[in-house]
């Protein structure tokens, strides 16, 4: 049994005790299974979409659809196949619409969400002055910690 497998059930408070190369050991243990447990999720899904895709293909197709979800029934098993709506939209095009609807007079809040971001890297290399006036409207959130671990030069 693998060190990952003895340390599973432990709780997080006691493998911060651990010896840091256990935990390095420990983070690429995880971090390989997580990627072959991806690789078979993938592989899966693969298979999967070999012998239903064309057959939920052909049944949204029937009902005029070429997204959502369909389901099929092989045996005692029902398989549900989503394809999800992806909709991308042109920001160019719709901001000439927004102009449009706005020179006549309408409101264009009554028909597209409009939202507005700034560039990290572009408002980092603002000066002190321009960037003083956005920062009302900053607010900069912490993500989830990253941890990479590795051995130090010159140790095996």
């Amino acid at each position: 049994m693998n060190l990952l497998a003895r340390c599973i059930d432990r709780p997080a408070s006691e493998l911060a005790g651990f010896a840091p190369d256990l935990l390095l050991d420990l983070k690429v243990q995880a971090s390989e299974a997580v990627a072959v447990a991806r690789a078979q999720a993938d592989k899966i899904d693969q298979a999967l979409d070999i012998r239903y895709g064309k057959r939920a293909a052909e049944q949204r197709f029937a009902v005029g659809k070429d997204t959502g979800t369909v389901t099929l029934t092989e045996g005692a098993v029902r398989i549900s196949c989503e394809v999800p709506k992806k909709v991308e939209w042109d920001q160019a095009v719709l901001g000439r619409i927004v102009e449009r609807i706005r020179a006549a007079g309408e409101n264009p809040a009554e028909f597209v969400e409009i939202s507005y971001r700034v560039s990290e890297t572009k408002y980092t290399a603002w000066p002190v002055s321009m960037r003083a006036s956005f920062e009302p409207a900053r607010t900069l959130k912490p993500g989830k910690p990253v941890f990479r671990l590795s051995l130090t030069e010159g140790q095996a």
